[in-house]
């Protein structure tokens, strides 16, 4: 399993990626326009801030596949490192999807919200497929189980594609999503950081920390002197 950060933020891609084990961003339009700056320029500081080889996710805004697929090389020319290019789970999307995988560009099928969307891209090769859980609950589904029966899907077809989870708004789903084989899942820093937030390991900590102040002192680690 995999952790990706779902930000577009400089400060907070750059605190998440020293602290914890990522292998990579996600972006989509909504989350770049909150950064009120040219966007090649935001996704070219996140490259450099998670180095060459971690993947970051750029989506497409065109609504046709061959400007879908013209989209998709200029990120190629503009943006270095592994990219994934995102792209809904339209028709031209599927289209778009064909052809780039035919020229051996990576996509992820997006905006996906019931299992045969993900199956029909998953055949038309993407190399990922994005559930969205949260959002699938708002609208009185079950995202967890559509992160479920797609990997059932995959498993059952032996397809290759990968369940990249998506759109959570608690710890509690990314377990749920984890839990039922999600192969990667892209998290908001602010959720990433909850992860492995717990008050009684805080408590604990400082409780050992008293004790052995109390004990030694300070003088009792030599690294502390």
């Amino acid at each position: 399993m995999r952790l990706y950060i779902d930000s577009a933020n400089y400060e907070q891609i750059e605190r998440i990626n020293e602290y914890y084990p990522i292998s990579g961003v996600t972006t989509n339009p909504s989350i770049l326009v909150k950064e009120k700056k040219p966007y090649i320029q935001v996704l070219q500081d996140i490259r450099k801030i998670i180095g060459e080889e971690k993947e970051l996710f750029i989506q497409v805004i065109a609504d046709n596949a061959s400007e879908i697929v013209k989209e998709a090389e200029y990120f190629q020319t503009r943006i270095s490192g592994k990219i994934i290019i995102k792209i809904p789970v339209t028709e031209e999307g599927i289209k778009a999807i064909k052809a780039l995988t035919a020229k051996k560009i990576p996509t992820l099928a997006t905006t996906i919200y019931t299992p045969f969307q993900a199956l029909i891209a998953a055949k038309a090769g993407a190399k990922y497929v994005a559930p969205y859980v949260n959002r699938i609950d708002d609208l009185s589904g079950d995202g967890i189980r559509v992160v479920s029966e797609i990997i059932t899907l995959f498993t059952t077809h032996k397809i290759s594609t990968e369940v990249l989870a998506a759109s959570f708004k608690n710890v509690q789903q990314v377990y749920e999503a984890c839990l039922t084989g999600a192969h990667t899942i892209t998290v908001a820093p602010e959720i990433i950081e909850k992860l492995i937030g717990f008050p009684a390991t805080t408590r604990d900590v400082r409780v050992f920390q008293s004790q052995w102040k109390d004990t030694f002192g300070k003088g009792g680690n030599p690294l502390l002197k």
